[in-house]
């Protein structure tokens, strides 16, 4: 099993990786297809089924689609220009990527089916391209299964695409399969993950992609810490983050400061990357757009308020997180569709633990038993946007999650690696609780605070 740093994080555009992000890859790889096919295609045509129905508006699911389907891409995705595209698809009822003008009128054209949920996963669309009847010509099914990752419904029963590829030195499937080649091998976490990488990419483009991820983290918190109004959807959520730090600016150097404000910066910094992602911005997987808050709000605490912290070690923080991240991923699920909230801010609390835990000394065992606190202490969490929104009660839980997960690591360096629960376990427990979970918490905001909200 390999999954790479960069399928863990993935720069992209904001509200949701699983709801935004996926179906514009969905919607690039068949006009791929569309480009390859001996068919002229005179039209297109998509239905969104499950959660992408349900939550389709709220996340952006149809404006992604629609953007898709003209050409655009999450990692090169320019907001202005996507506006104007959009206002001219409206009015001129087609899309025009590297095709032929194509039909597209989004408002026959693009269905939100609430009836017949797809059988791969909550997360399904269908796309279509038709002729100059409008008879169909060429149809695929996709499933967007969380953190931007795309598969199609052959792609989903053949199993996992990430066994392709060269052969990875340390190839652990499980954390106890890590934690043993750790011992063989005397290497600590980040380095096993750097020599697996290795056998994919050059030194110097692991370091640079690994530094340009970093960089958009921490250009999302700066502009997190700027913006300012109300976000977009209905809600009329105000963005705090600018007011809260300006508060805490103003009270840094007072004595009477109380010390458990340190837990507002770790809040703050969180909270700002998700203002940025409810208002659509660019952000990094983390391992998803609804948890993108958690790892970088823990590392700019741990650059910006601990004695030693080190620039040159964020590498091993994101490399020992994208580890834990990926053990999740192919034994459980990073989809908040699919098990809920656990899975994706439950999910970035582990590997942001882990990561603190790693740069700041640990052992493979304390990395590991720190992510498993960390995880331990989010399952059951559902997933119940309101409106179907990245806002309530997403900004603020991605604060708390930062929160626990520095405890999580502080917790895990107190001891000696040796704990009764072991992370395998834990991430089985969270894929037994989220397929017992009821579909309305697995972001169908049908349930929970979703339908639990003033009457105004």
């Amino acid at each position: 099993m390999f999954l790479s740093v960069f399928d863990i994080f993935k720069i992209g555009v904001g509200p949701s990786s699983s709801h935004t992000m996926g179906p514009m890859v969905a919607a690039g790889r068949f006009l791929d297809r569309l480009r390859a096919s001996p068919f002229t295609a005179h039209g297109l045509r998509a239905s969104l089924h499950g959660s992408l129905a349900f939550t389709g508006v709220g996340h952006g699911t149809d404006r992604a689609v629609i953007l898709g389907l003209a050409g655009f891409l999450p990692e090169s995705f320019d907001a202005e220009r996507g506006e104007l595209t959009l206002a001219a698809i409206h009015a001129s009822h087609q899309v025009t990527p590297d095709l032929p003008a194509l039909r597209f009128d989004p408002k026959a054209d693009l269905i939100f089916d609430y009836a017949n949920p797809l059988t791969g996963h909550a997360n399904g669309m269908v796309l279509m391209a038709t002729d100059a009847q409008g008879d169909v010509i060429l149809r695929e099914v996709y499933y967007s299964i969380g953190g931007g990752f795309v598969v199609t419904e052959a792609e989903l029963r053949a199993g996992s695409a990430a066994t392709s590829g060269p052969p990875v030195r340390y190839p652990f499937e499980s954390a106890e399969a890590m934690l043993a080649m750790a011992r063989d091998s005397g290497l600590d976490i980040a380095t096993m993950k750097r020599a697996n990488e290795l056998s994919r990419r050059d030194p110097a483009a692991l370091s640079a992609g690994i530094a340009r991820i970093w960089a958009v983290m921490n250009a999302c918190i700066e502009r997190g810490l700027e913006g300012e109004g109300i976000l977009p959807g209905g809600l009329k959520v105000r963005r705090r983050a600018k007011g809260i730090h300006e508060q805490l600016m103003a009270e840094r150097g007072l004595n009477l400061t109380a010390p458990h404000v340190i837990n507002d910066w770790m809040s703050l910094y969180a909270m700002a990357v998700n203002e940025e992602n409810a208002a659509g911005g660019q952000v990094v997987t983390a391992p998803t757009n609804g948890a993108a808050g958690v790892i970088p709000a823990v590392i700019r605490y741990w650059q910006d308020h601990v004695p030693g912290a080190r620039q040159d070690k964020i590498e091993d923080f994101l490399l020992t997180a994208a580890a834990i991240g990926g053990l999740i991923k192919h034994n459980a699920s990073i989809s908040g569709a699919e098990c809920g909230c656990q899975a994706e801010v439950g999910s970035a609390a582990a590997m942001a633990a882990a990561g603190l835990c790693a740069v700041l000394g640990g052992s493979p065992e304390q990395v590991e038993n720190a992510a498993e606190i960390a995880l331990e202490h989010h399952l059951g969490m559902t997933c119940d946007p309101v409106k179907g929104l990245v806002q309530v009660p997403c900004i603020e839980r991605n604060g708390l999650g930062a929160i626990k997960a520095i405890s999580a690591a502080s917790l895990a360096l107190r001891g000696d690696g040796q704990h009764f629960m072991p992370l395998d376990n834990c991430i089985e427990a969270m894929r037994q609780t989220g397929a017992d979970m009821s579909e309305k918490y697995k972001e169908t905001a049908l349930g929970g605070l979703a339908v639990n909200v003033p009457n105004c």
